[in-house]
């Protein structure tokens, strides 16, 4: 009897390769997943200048004299009106978002996937109940959920990213319990339950490792999307406060000088779009990666 959990060699698999080998191999084939990744990295290195203290100049401090300087070699993408560097406070901006997708998308992740798992591999009164919850949270648009939730909260980063969580929870719920509906009819799950392993044994020997592929080509996009939703949270000012730098609040800010001085609202204008984008095109790539019919080129 066969067990999916178990490494089978992959087909055209060079000798000596690992199958994870293989996967970053075909990952760095893919255009969208190549181009998707540059992206990421080079913005995972300005978000951690940011965190480092490695930029140019202190993100928050207001220097006046210097209010609303065109880009230039002492100040990469120019100055703000109260005189604070451009470049620094996307760093710090890009950072702050990062930290606040990571740690919604984690939450959304353990939480979502653990209740797929419940729903699908029990049935019954738990599949029930949990599928109740979920159209209950997919009846809301995502962002005017995310709104009401972080209305309600005290405004710090931890808490922007609990709202966010919660509005992604339904989804991984819906990502992971369909495959574990068919992966419960599997004769080796089956077997293992015939032989009287303990439910949750199986689900975490048998069933999570057979779904792991699907997880992370989730968690690349909810990535995105979180990212996406950080900032129009930020935009309409429940964001995280300030002076914390915010991509979101940095747009809000600027929407007044964008005829004066254009390159305050277009450096974080970009990086929004450059993040989101990266993200997508990375998860893109991940699902070609992953998918069980061959690599697609790109």
């Amino acid at each position: 009897m066969t067990d999916l959990t178990q490494t089978t060699p992959t087909a055209g698999l060079a000798p000596g390769v690992s199958k994870r080998g293989h996967r970053i191999r075909a990952l760095l084939r893919s255009r969208s997943g190549l181009v998707g990744l540059i992206i990421v990295v080079v913005l995972t290195i300005l978000s951690l200048m940011s965190f480092l203290g490695l930029t140019p100049h202190d993100p928050i401090a207001q220097n006046p004299p210097s209010r609303l300087l065109s880009p230039s070699g002492e100040h990469w993408f120019g100055t703000d009106q109260f005189g604070r560097d451009i470049f620094s406070r996307v760093a710090a901006g890009v950072a702050n978002s990062a930290l606040i997708a990571v740690v919604a998308v984690a939450f959304a992740t353990v939480v979502g996937t653990l209740g797929g798992l419940v729903a699908g591999f029990y049935r019954g009164f738990s599949d029930g109940a949990i599928g109740a919850i979920t159209n209950v949270l997919f009846a809301f648009p995502p962002l005017l959920l995310a709104l009401s939730l972080a209305s309600v909260f005290t405004r710090n980063w931890f808490t922007i990213a609990v709202a966010i969580a919660i509005v992604y929870v339904p989804i991984f719920i819906r990502v992971v319990r369909g495959p574990v509906l068919t992966l419960r009819e599997i004769e080796y799950v089956k077997a293992a339950t015939s032989t009287g392993q303990r439910r949750i044994a199986i689900m975490l020997r048998h069933v999570l490792p057979n779904i792991t592929s699907i997880i992370i080509v989730q968690v690349t996009l909810s990535l995105s999307w979180a990212v996406l939703t950080e900032a129009s949270l930020s935009f309409l000012g429940l964001g995280a406060p300030p002076p914390a730098p915010s991509l979101g609040s940095m747009i809000f800010e600027a929407r007044t000088l964008v005829t004066v001085a254009p390159w305050t609202m277009l450096a974080p204008g970009v990086v929004v779009v450059l993040l989101v984008v990266g993200l997508n095109l990375l998860g893109d790539g991940l699902r070609d990666v992953f998918d069980p019919r061959g690599n697609r080129k790109r």
